[in-house]
């Protein structure tokens, strides 16, 4: 299974998506760094607020560890602007109306995680996600195999 969605995070380069500027984005832009993709189902949820907030809360310390952080839904990016003005949120999300990433991620609909080395190689998938301490989770792990590196 690893396998399947490493090679899908390669496949994924050619897929455009747009970001809260409408400016598209190409998973080619984050080649050559730490990329943590969380999809979730839908904005403002309860669910998703809280983990918004835990990664807005540690997003320092994610950027300090050379991690870009990126949740996506398949919202629109009209959705994802009013959501994140409402509560101030500083991750960066993208839009996926079409279900293309999250369907080749097998993420829709679906609150899971994939955390992404700078060479592309898929380091851990996060199948079940507690939204309150989904980021502590992740910035704990990244650090033990930062290290181990």
């Amino acid at each position: 299974m690893a396998a399947a969605f490493h090679q899908a995070y390669f496949d994924s380069y050619d897929v455009h998506m747009s970001d809260l500027i409408t400016k598209e984005k190409n998973l080619k832009d984050f080649s050559g760094k730490w990329l943590l993709l969380f999809f979730y189902p839908k904005d403002d949820t309860p669910g998703w607020t809280i983990e918004a907030r835990a990664f807005g809360e540690s997003l320092n310390q994610f950027e300090q560890a050379g991690v870009v952080v990126l949740g996506v839904s398949q919202d629109t990016v009209a959705s994802h602007k009013k959501y994140r003005d409402k509560y101030g949120f500083g991750v960066g999300l993208l839009a996926d109306p079409g279900r293309e990433m999250s369907e080749e991620y097998e993420s829709f609909k679906k609150r899971k995680s994939f955390l992404i080395d700078p060479d592309g190689t898929l380091v851990k998938i996060y199948h079940k996600v507690k939204p309150a301490d989904h980021a502590q989770e992740v910035l704990e792990d990244l650090l033990k195999i930062q290290t181990e590196n």
